[in-house]
């Protein structure tokens, strides 16, 4: 069984993962490893990430650094779940460079939406914690969530009334 990972694992995965890449590479956290760098958690079940462009040698890289480092590492960004937010790339926080990969945090209207959506206790205090912080303003997760809305029914595991609902009621609270 692999360890919970904290800030300090976080950063070795990134060491060994910068080092590792042949080439120019982004790689994008989402979830539990962006509550960890920007403070709001002390540790997360497993790191959640992209990497564009795709290498083979990142892949194959993945399981080693499973076993090294003691992690769990997970596939995965919003736009698995959700449909891209219009400009996601450009709301993307740079986090820093390690060998040849530049670390982002995913969109970050783009991780609470896709929170929302999934609706887990978790996932409602990383959006609100999100909203005090004020990394995210609520008209614009508003109009944004309205942005994508159209495109819902590619993603027929969403209910779009239900998730209407609780994107109002995230950005209502207080």
């Amino acid at each position: 069984m692999r360890n919970v990972t904290n800030q300090e694992t976080l950063q070795k995965f990134m060491k060994v993962f910068g080092a590792r890449a042949p080439r120019e590479a982004r790689l994008y956290f989402t979830g539990g490893a962006t509550a960890l760098l920007m403070g709001w958690r002390s540790t997360t079940i497993d790191i959640d990430i992209r990497f564009d462009p795709e290498m083979d040698e990142l892949y194959r890289a993945l399981p080693a650094l499973k076993e090294e480092l003691q992690i769990n590492i997970e596939l995965a960004s919003p736009a698995d779940f959700i449909p891209p937010l219009p400009g996601w790339e450009d709301r993307c926080v740079y986090i820093g460079r390690e060998g040849k990969v530049s670390f982002y945090h995913y969109d970050l209207y783009a991780q609470a939406l896709a929170k929302i959506e999934r609706g887990h206790a978790q996932d409602q205090q990383d959006v609100a914690e999100m909203l005090r912080r004020g990394v995210l303003e609520r008209e614009k997760l508003l109009s944004l969530y309205a942005a994508i809305k159209p495109q819902l029914y590619r993603y027929p595991a969403i209910d779009p009334d239900s998730f209407s609902k609780a994107v109002q009621q995230a950005v209502d609270q207080k």
